[in-house]
């Protein structure tokens, strides 16, 4: 180097590649830690279709007891799998645990008593499956800030108008009163609540599937009933179908 040469400076440090942040993995300690505390059957929920604009909202449920091992591998929040690792899933879930069951709670339903109470009578239809099997569970974890399975003490709205919504299905002396406990991301880290999701986003794919076929324009053999851009135009081409939630506020007209 000579006189005239500038002083030579070091670079930056190379930048360290951060790690790719892992998929949380759901485990078994908190069903676990009610069933240490007294808990004979503890069950996991987790609700699919709540935002669609047609078809069922459905409830999945999961038990477990003290004898139950870990889930099934891959196990996960449904919205964080593909519809082919979900579909691998099912067969494995349908063995794991001491009982399992989906409830739904039609389009109808859903009109006649608002989506909170449709979604308390899926659950009550899960539970009162699962009922059947194993009989009534202690305790459910429910996914979220929000105890929607619990009865109202006021009772419900539309308890008083007979006829508005077909209930004679359900039974609630067959599932007692389980306590529900709410955990924020339950179906990220609770295996039997992602469990829950995986079979309850299974079982609602595979009935819009079916309805497609009946009603091929508003193609929710893709979109499953959601506001896609397709099923949002033959909405406003079309109008509603019986399977729609006619009290919704639907993309109809022009």
């Amino acid at each position: 180097m000579t006189l005239l040469d500038p002083p030579t400076l070091p670079g930056p440090a190379p930048r360290r590649a951060r790690p790719a942040t892992a998929r949380p993995v759901p485990h078994l300690r908190h069903e676990r830690a009610l069933l240490r505390a007294g808990a004979t059957l503890v069950a996991g929920m987790d609700e699919v279709g709540r935002g669609s604009l047609a078809g069922p909202v459905s409830v999945g449920v999961v038990v477990v007891d003290a004898t139950t091992r870990s889930g099934p591998r891959g196990v996960a929040d449904s919205k964080l799998l593909t519809a082919a690792a979900r579909t691998a899933l099912v067969p494995a879930l349908s063995r794991w645990g001491v009982a399992r069951a989906v409830g739904h709670a039609s389009a109808a339903e859903i009109d006649a008593v608002g989506i909170i109470a449709a979604l308390r009578l899926a659950g009550q239809r899960a539970l009162i499956a699962v009922a059947g099997v194993v009989g009534p569970v202690d305790a459910v974890v429910l996914d979220g800030s929000h105890d929607w399975l619990t009865p109202p003490a006021q009772g419900a709205l539309f308890d008083a108008e007979p006829g508005v919504v077909a209930t004679g299905d359900v039974d609630l002396g067959v599932i007692g009163t389980p306590r529900v406990h709410l955990r924020v991301k339950a179906d990220r880290t609770c295996a039997t609540v992602a469990g829950a999701s995986v079979l309850a986003k299974c079982e609602r794919d595979a009935l819009m599937v079916d309805l497609a076929v009946e009603h091929p324009a508003y193609r929710w053999d893709s979109n499953k009933g959601y506001a896609s851009d397709e099923h949002v135009s033959a909405l406003r081409e079309l109008g509603p179908s019986p399977w729609h939630r006619r009290s919704w506020r639907l993309p109809v007209g022009a």
